[in-house]
């Protein structure tokens, strides 16, 4: 894709952007089904609050205990070559402060790997019911990268996490980006992977990078993750009810008619009420702008 060029970093957090780990779990997807050596982590003293964010207590295969550090880490493929579009990776615990040194220290590391691409996940609790198509939010601010690849600019105002930093700081240095989230139902994001999020995430990844992007076993994980849902909701009423309401509502946003507004809708929902799903269902935030 010439939009992103040959040379493509993906990135994702855990924390506010990682509804249902949809998007943390698509990079460990992609990290564990290729070659990757580390090129640059970031000191955690630096950027975490070790109060929020706390470090971990590991033990070893051998019995050995140690503690494991949050951390965010740059991968490269072991293995690069001048054909074809390869994948870089990004990922780690979101920050919790020094945001902007955060991103420059990371777009400078970009920036010597010779990064041509940057291709933001993440995932939002919505609205949506997990019997439909997970819908994915494509979006860049690169008019380039637009009329490209078919991407949506966005007009929401508001709180932004991790993504969106270190989105503009590598648009500022010259790395063009697109960015993709991942509509969560909420009735279930908080509770459960979502496996049916993060094959959805991939797929529009390949899409939009040229990359072969591997899926292992997500679409069994996904369709097991949908029946086990709809075995939960089969003994409730008042949820299954909530859901025959949602699909209503997502057949009606997937008519021809109504093309073009649904997902960006509930984007921008979903940033407005700060990254919380609805504070029960039904909940009806005001309607976004037209893009």
């Amino acid at each position: 894709m010439e939009a992103l060029g040959r040379r493509v970093l993906v990135s994702a957090f855990d924390g506010w952007n990682d509804a249902g780990e949809a998007a943390s779990a698509a990079i460990a997807l992609l990290r564990e089904q290729g070659e990757y050596e580390p090129v640059f982590s970031a000191d955690p003293e630096l950027y975490f609050d070790y109060q929020y964010t706390r470090p971990q207590v590991v033990a070893d295969g051998e019995g050995g205990r140690s503690l494991k550090w949050p951390e965010a880490t740059l991968l490269r493929p072991r293995k690069t070559t001048r054909s074809g579009t390869q994948l870089w990776l990004l990922t780690g615990v979101e920050p919790a402060r020094a945001w902007q040194a955060f991103a420059s220290e990371f777009v400078d590391v970009a920036l010597r790997e010779d990064i041509t691409g940057f291709v933001t996940l993440g995932s939002m609790m919505s609205d949506v019911p997990h019997t439909r198509p997970i819908s994915v939010f494509s979006g860049s601010e690169n008019e380039n990268v637009r009329l490209q690849l078919g991407l949506e600019r966005s007009s929401y105002e508001g709180p932004v996490g991790i993504l969106s930093v270190l989105t503009d700081a590598a648009e500022t240095a010259g790395i063009p980006t697109a960015s993709l989230w991942a509509n969560v139902p909420h009735y279930v994001a908080g509770h459960t992977p979502s496996p049916k999020a993060t094959l959805a995430l991939l797929d529009r990844l390949e899409d939009v990078s040229g990359a072969e992007v591997p899926r292992a076993g997500l679409s069994v994980e996904a369709a097991a993750w949908e029946a086990s849902i709809d075995a939960a909701a089969a003994d409730d009423e008042e949820m299954t009810e909530y859901i025959r309401q949602l699909e209503q509502t997502r057949d009606t946003w997937d008519s021809p008619e109504a093309s073009g507004d649904a997902i960006a809708q509930e984007f921008e929902r979903y940033l407005r009420r700060g990254g919380d799903g609805p504070t029960k269902p039904g909940r009806d935030d005001p309607p976004a702008p037209r893009r």
